[in-house]
Protein backbone atom coordinates (compact mmCIF):
# COMPACT_ATOMS: atom_id res chain seq x y z
CA UNK A 1 0.00 0.00 0.00
CA UNK A 2 1.26 3.28 -0.90
CA UNK A 3 1.74 6.43 1.27
CA UNK A 4 -1.16 8.46 0.47
CA UNK A 5 -3.11 5.14 0.40
CA UNK A 6 -2.59 4.80 3.78
CA UNK A 7 -2.94 7.95 4.61
CA UNK A 8 -6.44 7.84 3.37
CA UNK A 9 -7.27 4.62 5.30
CA UNK A 10 -6.19 6.34 8.50
CA UNK A 11 -8.51 9.16 7.98
CA UNK A 12 -11.63 6.62 7.49
CA UNK A 13 -10.79 4.98 10.69
CA UNK A 14 -10.10 8.03 12.27
CA UNK A 15 -6.78 7.35 13.53
CA UNK A 16 -4.76 10.94 14.34
CA UNK A 17 -0.90 10.67 12.06
CA UNK A 18 0.84 12.82 10.86
CA UNK A 19 3.10 12.61 6.87
CA UNK A 20 6.78 13.48 7.42
CA UNK A 21 8.68 14.57 4.19
CA UNK A 22 12.30 15.20 3.17
CA UNK A 23 11.60 18.46 1.56
CA UNK A 24 15.61 19.59 1.15
CA UNK A 25 18.63 17.78 1.70
CA UNK A 26 22.48 19.06 1.11
CA UNK A 27 25.56 17.27 1.36
CA UNK A 28 25.68 13.85 2.71
CA UNK A 29 22.69 13.17 4.62
CA UNK A 30 20.51 9.84 5.68
CA UNK A 31 17.87 10.35 3.33
CA UNK A 32 16.79 12.61 0.30
CA UNK A 33 14.45 14.90 -0.44
CA UNK A 34 10.84 13.48 -1.18
CA UNK A 35 11.16 10.42 1.17
CA UNK A 36 8.18 10.31 3.61
CA UNK A 37 7.46 8.37 6.22
CA UNK A 38 4.16 7.87 8.77
CA UNK A 39 3.78 8.75 12.01
CA UNK A 40 1.11 7.88 14.51
CA UNK A 41 -0.16 9.56 17.53
CA UNK A 42 1.11 7.06 19.98
CA UNK A 43 4.95 7.28 18.06
CA UNK A 44 4.83 4.53 16.03
CA UNK A 45 5.88 4.85 12.61
CA UNK A 46 5.53 3.30 8.99
CA UNK A 47 8.75 3.93 7.14
CA UNK A 48 11.83 5.68 7.93
CA UNK A 49 13.60 9.27 6.44
CA UNK A 50 17.23 8.04 8.16
CA UNK A 51 16.54 6.47 11.40
CA UNK A 52 18.69 7.45 14.57
CA UNK A 53 18.80 10.72 16.61
CA UNK A 54 17.13 12.60 13.48
CA UNK A 55 14.57 10.24 13.43
CA UNK A 56 13.83 10.71 16.69
CA UNK A 57 13.42 14.22 17.10
CA UNK A 58 11.10 14.25 13.96
CA UNK A 59 8.55 11.51 15.38
CA UNK A 60 8.84 13.91 18.53
CA UNK A 61 7.76 16.92 16.38
CA UNK A 62 5.20 15.05 14.51
CA UNK A 63 3.37 13.81 17.70
CA UNK A 64 3.13 17.43 19.07
CA UNK A 65 2.08 18.45 15.67
CA UNK A 66 -0.86 16.01 15.91
CA UNK A 67 -2.02 17.21 19.44
CA UNK A 68 -2.01 20.92 18.49
CA UNK A 69 -3.04 20.14 14.55
CA UNK A 70 -0.37 22.65 13.25
CA UNK A 71 2.57 21.94 10.68
CA UNK A 72 5.76 22.76 11.05
CA UNK A 73 9.27 22.86 9.26
CA UNK A 74 12.10 21.20 10.96
CA UNK A 75 15.43 21.83 10.19
CA UNK A 76 19.01 19.55 11.17
CA UNK A 77 22.67 20.05 10.43
CA UNK A 78 24.75 16.94 10.61
CA UNK A 79 28.32 18.54 11.99
CA UNK A 80 28.24 18.65 15.56
CA UNK A 81 26.81 16.63 18.24
CA UNK A 82 28.37 18.15 20.87
CA UNK A 83 26.10 21.72 19.86
CA UNK A 84 22.45 19.25 19.61
CA UNK A 85 23.17 18.03 15.82
CA UNK A 86 21.41 15.05 15.45
CA UNK A 87 24.44 13.26 13.29
CA UNK A 88 28.19 13.67 11.88
CA UNK A 89 27.23 13.21 8.39
CA UNK A 90 28.18 16.86 7.65
CA UNK A 91 25.14 17.68 5.83
CA UNK A 92 21.54 19.89 6.23
CA UNK A 93 18.25 18.81 5.75
CA UNK A 94 14.58 19.91 6.16
CA UNK A 95 11.49 17.99 6.79
CA UNK A 96 8.00 19.16 6.76
CA UNK A 97 5.94 17.62 9.34
CA UNK A 98 1.98 17.78 8.30
CA UNK A 99 -0.39 16.84 10.51
CA UNK A 100 -3.46 14.75 8.91
CA UNK A 101 -6.62 16.67 8.57
CA UNK A 102 -8.75 14.59 11.56
CA UNK A 103 -12.85 14.69 10.57
CA UNK A 104 -14.51 15.04 13.70
CA UNK A 105 -16.56 11.86 14.44
CA UNK A 106 -20.40 11.98 15.05
CA UNK A 107 -22.07 8.92 16.47
CA UNK A 108 -25.22 8.06 15.54
CA UNK A 109 -26.89 5.35 17.80
CA UNK A 110 -30.50 4.41 16.97
CA UNK A 111 -31.27 4.98 12.99
CA UNK A 112 -35.35 6.15 13.68
CA UNK A 113 -36.40 8.90 11.71
CA UNK A 114 -34.49 11.07 14.06
CA UNK A 115 -30.97 9.62 13.68
CA UNK A 116 -31.18 8.78 9.83
CA UNK A 117 -31.76 12.64 9.43
CA UNK A 118 -28.82 13.55 11.93
CA UNK A 119 -26.65 11.16 10.32
CA UNK A 120 -27.70 12.57 6.83
CA UNK A 121 -26.87 16.16 7.72
CA UNK A 122 -23.41 15.23 9.64
CA UNK A 123 -22.07 13.36 6.24
CA UNK A 124 -22.81 16.67 4.65
CA UNK A 125 -21.13 18.64 7.31
CA UNK A 126 -18.14 16.45 6.54
CA UNK A 127 -17.92 14.42 9.92
CA UNK A 128 -16.95 11.09 10.45
CA UNK A 129 -20.14 9.26 10.51
CA UNK A 130 -20.56 6.09 12.84
CA UNK A 131 -24.16 4.69 12.53
CA UNK A 132 -24.88 2.07 15.28
CA UNK A 133 -28.36 0.49 16.84
CA UNK A 134 -28.87 -2.80 18.10
CA UNK A 135 -31.50 -4.12 15.42
CA UNK A 136 -29.89 -5.09 12.49
CA UNK A 137 -32.58 -3.74 9.60
CA UNK A 138 -31.67 0.12 11.26
CA UNK A 139 -27.92 -0.17 10.56
CA UNK A 140 -27.36 -0.63 7.35
CA UNK A 141 -26.13 1.67 4.19
CA UNK A 142 -29.55 1.21 2.95
CA UNK A 143 -31.26 2.25 5.83
CA UNK A 144 -28.95 4.83 6.98
CA UNK A 145 -26.99 5.96 4.10
CA UNK A 146 -23.48 7.49 3.82
CA UNK A 147 -22.06 6.59 6.78
CA UNK A 148 -18.07 5.87 7.12
CA UNK A 149 -18.71 2.81 9.39
CA UNK A 150 -21.65 0.34 10.78
CA UNK A 151 -21.66 -1.08 13.94
CA UNK A 152 -24.69 -3.37 14.95
CA UNK A 153 -24.50 -3.54 18.41
CA UNK A 154 -26.11 -3.01 22.06
CA UNK A 155 -24.75 0.63 23.70
CA UNK A 156 -23.52 -0.99 25.92
CA UNK A 157 -20.63 -2.00 23.77
CA UNK A 158 -20.35 0.06 21.63
CA UNK A 159 -17.52 2.18 23.04
CA UNK A 160 -14.95 -0.69 22.85
CA UNK A 161 -15.60 -1.56 19.29
CA UNK A 162 -14.93 2.27 17.44
CA UNK A 163 -12.22 4.24 18.23
CA UNK A 164 -13.88 7.16 20.58
CA UNK A 165 -11.71 9.32 21.60
CA UNK A 166 -11.57 13.62 22.69
CA UNK A 167 -13.15 14.17 18.95
CA UNK A 168 -16.19 12.01 18.88
CA UNK A 169 -19.23 13.44 19.08
CA UNK A 170 -21.67 11.22 20.46
CA UNK A 171 -25.68 11.63 19.61
CA UNK A 172 -27.92 9.05 21.21
CA UNK A 173 -31.52 8.84 19.24
CA UNK A 174 -32.37 6.02 21.21
CA UNK A 175 -35.84 4.46 22.15
CA UNK A 176 -36.56 4.83 25.78
CA UNK A 177 -34.78 5.18 28.98
CA UNK A 178 -34.04 1.45 29.33
CA UNK A 179 -31.24 1.79 26.52
CA UNK A 180 -29.80 4.88 27.92
CA UNK A 181 -29.84 3.17 31.41
CA UNK A 182 -27.69 0.49 29.60
CA UNK A 183 -25.52 1.97 27.50
CA UNK A 184 -24.52 5.58 28.95
CA UNK A 185 -21.80 4.23 31.73
CA UNK A 186 -19.71 2.58 29.04
CA UNK A 187 -19.89 5.91 27.01
CA UNK A 188 -19.64 7.93 29.87
CA UNK A 189 -16.32 5.92 30.65
CA UNK A 190 -14.46 6.98 27.21
CA UNK A 191 -13.20 10.23 26.46
CA UNK A 192 -15.67 12.79 24.58
CA UNK A 193 -16.00 15.76 22.89
CA UNK A 194 -19.80 15.45 23.03
CA UNK A 195 -22.41 13.35 24.27
CA UNK A 196 -26.40 14.18 23.50
CA UNK A 197 -29.16 12.71 24.52
CA UNK A 198 -32.56 13.09 22.87
CA UNK A 199 -36.40 13.06 24.41
CA UNK A 200 -38.12 15.11 26.43
CA UNK A 201 -36.91 16.71 29.97
CA UNK A 202 -38.48 14.43 32.10
CA UNK A 203 -37.08 11.56 29.97
CA UNK A 204 -33.67 12.57 31.20
CA UNK A 205 -34.62 13.15 34.50
CA UNK A 206 -35.69 9.59 34.96
CA UNK A 207 -32.66 8.41 33.09
CA UNK A 208 -30.44 10.07 35.11
CA UNK A 209 -32.08 9.24 38.44
CA UNK A 210 -31.81 5.57 37.78
CA UNK A 211 -28.04 5.79 36.50
CA UNK A 212 -27.42 7.55 39.79
CA UNK A 213 -29.22 4.81 41.82
CA UNK A 214 -26.75 2.41 39.63
CA UNK A 215 -23.89 4.17 40.99
CA UNK A 216 -23.07 6.84 38.22
CA UNK A 217 -21.24 9.80 39.80
CA UNK A 218 -23.49 12.71 39.30
CA UNK A 219 -20.07 14.82 38.42
CA UNK A 220 -20.39 11.83 35.11
CA UNK A 221 -23.68 12.91 34.09
CA UNK A 222 -23.13 16.45 34.24
CA UNK A 223 -21.79 15.78 30.69
CA UNK A 224 -24.55 14.35 29.04
CA UNK A 225 -26.38 17.19 27.20
CA UNK A 226 -29.92 16.49 27.53
CA UNK A 227 -32.97 17.58 25.95
CA UNK A 228 -30.36 17.49 22.96
CA UNK A 229 -30.34 20.49 20.49
CA UNK A 230 -31.01 24.36 20.61
CA UNK A 231 -34.44 25.60 20.84
CA UNK A 232 -35.69 26.51 17.20
CA UNK A 233 -39.01 24.85 18.24
CA UNK A 234 -38.63 22.07 15.74
CA UNK A 235 -41.25 19.29 15.32
CA UNK A 236 -39.83 17.58 12.29
CA UNK A 237 -37.21 14.88 12.14
CA UNK A 238 -35.14 17.20 9.48
CA UNK A 239 -35.49 20.36 11.45
CA UNK A 240 -34.76 17.98 15.32
CA UNK A 241 -31.54 17.11 13.08
CA UNK A 242 -30.46 20.85 12.20
CA UNK A 243 -30.79 22.05 15.61
CA UNK A 244 -28.73 18.97 16.79
CA UNK A 245 -26.20 19.67 14.48
CA UNK A 246 -26.15 23.36 15.13
CA UNK A 247 -25.68 22.52 18.82
CA UNK A 248 -22.24 20.28 18.04
CA UNK A 249 -21.12 23.19 16.05
CA UNK A 250 -21.85 26.09 18.14
CA UNK A 251 -19.99 24.05 20.81
CA UNK A 252 -16.99 23.00 18.66
CA UNK A 253 -16.35 26.57 17.18
CA UNK A 254 -17.81 28.24 20.70
CA UNK A 255 -20.54 29.96 18.85
CA UNK A 256 -22.65 32.37 21.02
CA UNK A 257 -25.76 31.24 19.75
CA UNK A 258 -27.05 34.56 19.10
CA UNK A 259 -28.36 35.79 16.12
CA UNK A 260 -26.16 37.46 13.86
CA UNK A 261 -28.34 40.05 13.17
CA UNK A 262 -27.78 41.10 16.81
CA UNK A 263 -24.21 40.78 16.55
CA UNK A 264 -24.01 42.81 13.40
CA UNK A 265 -26.49 46.31 15.13
CA UNK A 266 -24.64 49.27 15.48
CA UNK A 267 -24.17 50.39 18.87
CA UNK A 268 -26.33 53.60 19.81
Amino acid sequence: MGVFDRLAELEREGRPAALATVVRDRGSVPRRAGTRMIILRDGRTEGTIGGGEMEARVVQEARQAIHEQRPRLLHYSFSDPGEGDPGVCGGEIEVFVEPLGLRPTLVVVGGGHVGRAVAYLASWLGFRLIVSDDRPEYCTPEAVPGADQYVQCALSELAERIAADENTHWVLTTRGVSLDVEGLPAVLARPAAFIGVIGSRKRWETTRKELIDKGVPAEDLGRVTSPIGLELNAETPEEIAVSILAQIIQQRRQGSGEPMARLARPSA
